[in-house]
This record gives C-alpha cells, sequence and structure tokens, in this order.
C-alpha cells in the first residue's frame, strides 16, 4: 500500500491561511536544516528536504495552492508529471531556491544550486551558451471606445540585441578572447572548507572563462545594443484597465542563438464623459426633462451601440437607477455581455417665456400639500422636534 502524504501545511509547519513570505520563511528553516549538503549521508534528512521542497512548490504557487485547498494531493498531482514529484524537473521557483541555497552557504550558493539541479543553467552562461531574451512590459494607454471594440494599435519598443558587429561575442571581430588563466577556462573555482567542497564563479573572469582584451568598438565589448522596434499590437474587444495582453516571442531577442522573450503589454484605459465601466456592465448618469419624470414618458439613453428606449414612469425623482439588461461590454474570455445602469437627475428648466413662468405659477397655485407628501413629511419630523424641544423647558 503506498504511504500516505502529509499535508503540505503539516510540512512546512505553517497554518493554512499562512501568507507567501511566511511559507518561504519556513521552506527557508527547513532547507538550510535538511539540505543534502549538510547532511551527508543522512537519507532521512534528504528525504525532508525533498518533502519540503514538493510543498513549498505547491504552497508557494497561488494557482496550485488554490487546487490543492480545494482537491488536496489529488488537485496537484498532475503538475509534477509521471512518478510525482522531482525537484529537479518540477521546481518552478528556481530563484528561490538559489536565494535560499546562497544563504546557507553565501555567495557559492549559485554554484550549489548549479550543480544540484544538473550543472545547466549557470555553465551554459558562463561558457557563452544560448540565453533566452528578457521578457518586456509595455504599458499602452488606449480610449474607451479602443476597449470596448477593439482596435490595431501600432507601438515602438526599446529592446536589446545582439551586436552585428561581433554577432554578440563582444570581441571586436578578427580577435579572440583569452582563455582565463586562474580557472582554466572553466568559469568557476573549487574551494574546499571541511566536509564542504564550494564551487563558486571565478573572481578573474567573472564567470565567463575567458577574457576580453579587444571589444568591439560598436558595443563597448557588452555583445548587446539598445535599439528600437516597431510591431503591429491587435486589442480585443472588452479590455479594461490591467488587463494583461502576452505577445509570445515579441520581448528581447535571445543571445548567441537563444529563443526571443514575451512581450506583456498593460492596458490603461482613459475615462469616458458619457460612461463608467464596473466589469462588464455600464454606468451612465442621464438627465429627464421635469415634465417626463412627473407625468412619465421614454427617453433615448445611449449604449455602446447605440440609443435605446427607457420608459420613464411617472412621478420618477432625481437618483432612480433603471437597468437595461444586455447594452454592456462583451466579456473577452466568457462572451456574457454586461448590462447597462442608468441613473437618472431631473433637469428643472431654465430660460424660462413669460408666458411659460405664468402657466408654472398656476400649476402651483392648484397644487396642495397632497401633491408634496415627501415635503409634508419632512415638516411634521420638524413639528415633532419643536414640541419636544417646548416639553422639555427649552
Amino acid at each position: 500500500m503506498a504511504t500516505k502524504k502529509k499535508d503540505y501545511y503539516e510540512v512546512l509547519g505553517v497554518a493554512r491561511n499562512a501568507g507567501a513570505d511566511e511559507v518561504k520563511k519556513a521552506y527557508r528553516r527547513l532547507a538550510m536544516k535538511n539540505h543534502p549538503d549538510r547532511n551527508p549521508g543522512d537519507a532521512a534528512a534528504e528525504a525532508r528536504f525533498k518533502e519540503a521542497s514538493e510543498a513549498y512548490e505547491v504552497l508557494s504557487d497561488p494557482e496550485k495552492r488554490r487546487n490543492y485547498d480545494q482537491y488536496g494531493h489529488e488537485g496537484v498531482k498532475s503538475s509534477f508529471g509521471p512518478g510525482g514529484f522531482d525537484f529537479r524537473r518540477d521546481f518552478t521557483h528556481a530563484s528561490d531556491l538559489q536565494d535560499i541555497l546562497g544563504s546557507i552557504f553565501g555567495e557559492s550558493g549559485g554554484g550549489i544550486f548549479e550543480e544540484f539541479f544538473g550543472g545547466g543553467r549557470r555553465r551554459s552562461q558562463s561558457t557563452g551558451g544560448a540565453r533566452r531574451g528578457a521578457d518586456l512590459r509595455f504599458d499602452l494607454e488606449i480610449d474607451f471606445e479602443e476597449a470596448v471594440f477593439g482596435s490595431e494599435r501600432e507601438i515602438t519598443l526599446p529592446i536589446t540585441k545582439d551586436c552585428e558587429t561581433c554577432n554578440g561575442s563582444g570581441v571586436k571581430p578578427g580577435s579572440r578572447p583569452e582563455t582565463c588563466k586562474h580557472c582554466g577556462g572553466s568559469g568557476a573555482v573549487v574551494s574546499s572548507s571541511g566536509f564542504f567542497q564550494v564551487r563558486q564563479a571565478c573572481p578573474v573572469c567573472a564567470g565567463q572563462g575567458s577574457i576580453n582584451r579587444n571589444p568591439c568598438r560598436d558595443c563597448q565589448g557588452n555583445g548587446r545594443v539598445r535599439t528600437r522596434t516597431r510591431l503591429t499590437l491587435k486589442i480585443p474587444e472588452g479590455v479594461d484597465t490591467g488587463s494583461r495582453l502576452r505577445l509570445a516571442g515579441k520581448g528581447e531577442p535571445g543571445s548567441r542563438g537563444g529563443p526571443n522573450g514575451d512581450l506583456f503589454v498593460i492596458t490603461h484605459v482613459r475615462p469616458h464623459p458619457v460612461f463608467k465601466r464596473q466589469e462588464e456592465d455600464l454606468m451612465c448618469e442621464q438627465p429627464v426633462p421635469l415634465d417626463i419624470a412627473m407625468l412619465g414618458g421614454e427617453i433615448q439613453v445611449p449604449t455602446v451601440k447605440g440609443f435605446a428606449k427607457l420608459k420613464v414612469p411617472a412621478g420618477t425623482e432625481s437618483g432612480k437607477i433603471f437597468r437595461i439588461r444586455g447594452k454592456g461590454i462583451r466579456d473577452p474570455h466568457q462572451r456574457t455581455v454586461g448590462d447597462i445602469h442608468v441613473r437618472v437627475h431631473v433637469e428643472i428648466p431654465s430660460k424660462l417665456s413669460s408666458k411659460q413662468k405664468k402657466l408654472i405659477r398656476e400649476l402651483s397655485e392648484s397644487m396642495t400639500e397632497s401633491n408634496y407628501p415627501r415635503t409634508e413629511t419632512f415638516r411634521q419630523y420638524a413639528q415633532n422636534f419643536y414640541e419636544r424641544k417646548e416639553k422639555m423647558g427649552q
């Protein structure tokens, strides 16, 4: 029978509502205590280290943590692939682990991290291997209409790419870098302290394995130059402020044959004088003529697809909200359409003619207190106040 897995919160010793920092601190403590390099030959310590790494991998990832909280171990089982959890294959927070191991072994933590994961990442960089380009963020202001209906925009991005003169080597054409004598070209040096053996970047060549005596003039030996590129961005309908559009491969170019990074465009929608947005619903403040508010009638309400008719009942007061279904914004993911909420404000007529003023006076004279029930109620409350005041002898 398979051994039942421990609860991940119990493994790290944290509460189920623990924050990300608390989870990380708990894992850091266990990793430092049970790391195999600190406990050579101790199979139990190694098992505890792997168990803590598996728990941290799930609880430090918001999506995996939600699945685990809802479904338990079965909810994250597929995340680890066949054969269960393998920290070499499944640990996606490599920078977190490198930081943790760095705190265990000082500046040399990067070297141990590299060996722990098969020696691929740092070593390929120090020997001039291919590197993936950096991801880029671009904040884009768009009009309300662009957000609602979608559009195309041309944007210009500042990027860094391989120098064409030296093909990204940083070395002047016709020259070659010298092999570092201190590390023999490996880019790393190994030192021993007791039963620890620490591997770290060579301090002479900064882990490159070679020294550039003749740098390229165009890139000053960096191998990379700054430039600008233009591209067309398609904005889908329904985006909102804070929406993130990912353009795969449109980030900075990779170096030495590495893949490009991604571009993430964050949209910021400018305010609109008529509409205010709440997710897929719209809010609209609309004036209503006095006569329609009093007698009832029909008004034209603006929506994103043209005017819509709205029946206003007699006696409508300012602040009344009406809802028209299906006249809001289309959700870009679920394809549902929101509603529009219309808050009406009774508009008092101005610039009255003598005839109009006379008619209003005649109307006013014909009115009684029963035509203004709210005014009568307000007066009654005020009168009660004064009566109680007299009884108190004030």
